[in-house]
């Protein structure tokens, strides 16, 4: 049986040799010489802490199973699954304090849902309801950016933020508590994207509070990460001296540690930070996609077996967490899941004026024109219909 060192062997999979791995892929507890420098982060951590992670994973797995039932149903335009990538974003979003912004990507579930966003929100707009989700100034939602469906940009919005940052010295002044700290998600293909590089050009230059956290789930759509570079994805923020690690990305309490620490170096001011999380795309990239014309289901068994939430489950069995907690996660788990759908299924469609509304800021003969258009056809329909 080929080993987890034979199988990252390949190029473009290799890991470092500082990997940060604290879970081994079967739950028990074995650092990597690389994680010693973080084990007293871990240590600190509480039993409903650590409880709390596991809770996040699992309840966030079932939402995702149920958006993408909703979208094979015809309840959604498109679903992009989050499922085997729960460890790397529940231990980085974890570790950011309230003060910090986010910038997803498009698959950050779970971030968006424990900063404080509703799951409907994120529906809403792959339901084609509206263009953003959520008001990212509402302070309900945690500091925390629509998604970015235009891959790579989100990198710059965060690096602008984060000079902002720096200009109005709301950063670096030395006050853990007060200073604000920036955190981007985006993955492997999007870092071959020039916008990711352009942005970590910027933030190397005026030492932005930014922490690139890229999820390298292995796969850009259909093009493996081996294509995309022939050295690890980490390397790319080393050349612009950025400082840069990579963790085993479905290891919940590696990604929370070297994430917090991340966080908390580049808040102090000493410039962006870059963090590789090794992971795995259980799912499809998005519900048009079918992984099985591109990936081989060795590959798919092979990282199965490292599945993040399994192995969370068995660390905490090994701590001594009862039946009557796992049991409880469920009844959440499920609980959420229906939530989500009896309230999607009830959000109904959009009314059809609203498309004409802001194409112009003034009235406008030409929307007038197709407004009167679209009304007279869709009237055409009602009636007897024999």
């Amino acid at each position: 049986m080929t080993t987890f060192e034979e199988f990252v062997s390949e190029p473009g999979l290799a890991e470092e040799p500082g990997v940060v791995r604290v879970l081994a892929a079967d739950g028990s507890f074995a650092p990597s010489p690389a994680a010693e420098p973080y084990l007293s982060l871990i240590d600190a951590l509480t039993d409903a802490q650590l409880e709390e992670f596991y809770r996040d994973m699992a309840v966030i797995r079932a939402f995702d199973r149920q958006a993408t039932n909703l979208q094979r149903q015809g309840q959604l335009a498109l679903w992009p699954p989050s499922f085997g990538q729960e460890a790397a974003q529940v231990g980085s979003a974890r570790a950011a304090r309230s003060q910090d912004h986010i910038f997803p990507s498009y698959r950050e579930h779970v971030v968006t849902k424990i900063r404080g966003v509703d799951p409907v929100d994120i529906l809403r707009l792959m339901r084609g309801l509206t263009h953003g989700g959520w008001n990212p100034t509402d302070p309900k939602n945690g500091n925390t950016r629509p998604y970015t469906l235009v891959l790579g940009a989100q990198t710059l919005h965060a690096t602008g933020y984060g000079m902002g940052l720096v200009f109005d010295k709301r950063c670096g002044t030395g006050d853990p508590e007060r200073d604000e700290a920036v955190i981007v998600y985006y993955g492997d293909g999007a870092s071959s994207q020039g916008d990711v590089h352009e942005a970590m050009v910027f933030a190397a230059s005026y030492r932005t509070p930014e922490v690139f956290f890229l999820q390298n789930n292995q796969w850009a759509i259909s093009v493996p990460v081996s294509t995309q570079s022939p050295v690890p994805l980490a390397r790319r923020a080393q050349g612009y001296g950025m400082p840069s690690i990579q963790i085993d990305g479905n290891d919940v309490l590696a990604s929370y540690a070297v994430t917090r620490v991340a966080l908390d170096e580049a808040r102090s001011g000493l410039g962006p930070r870059a963090v590789e999380a090794l992971t795995y795309r259980m799912g499809a990239h998005t519900t048009s996609d079918d992984p099985t014309k591109y990936r081989t289901s060795t590959q798919e068994q092979f990282w199965g077996a490292r599945d993040p939430i399994e192995r969370m489950r068995a660390f905490l069995q090994g701590r001594g967490a009862s039946d009557a907690f796992f049991a409880d996660v469920d009844d959440e788990a499920a609980a959420t899941a229906d939530d989500v759908r009896v309230r999607t299924t009830a959000l109904g469609g959009i009314p059809t004026d609203l498309m004409f509304d802001h194409v112009y800021s003034e009235p406008h003969p030409l929307i007038d024109e197709q407004r009167a258009w679209l009304a007279a056809y869709e009237a055409s329909f009602e009636g007897d219909p024999s």
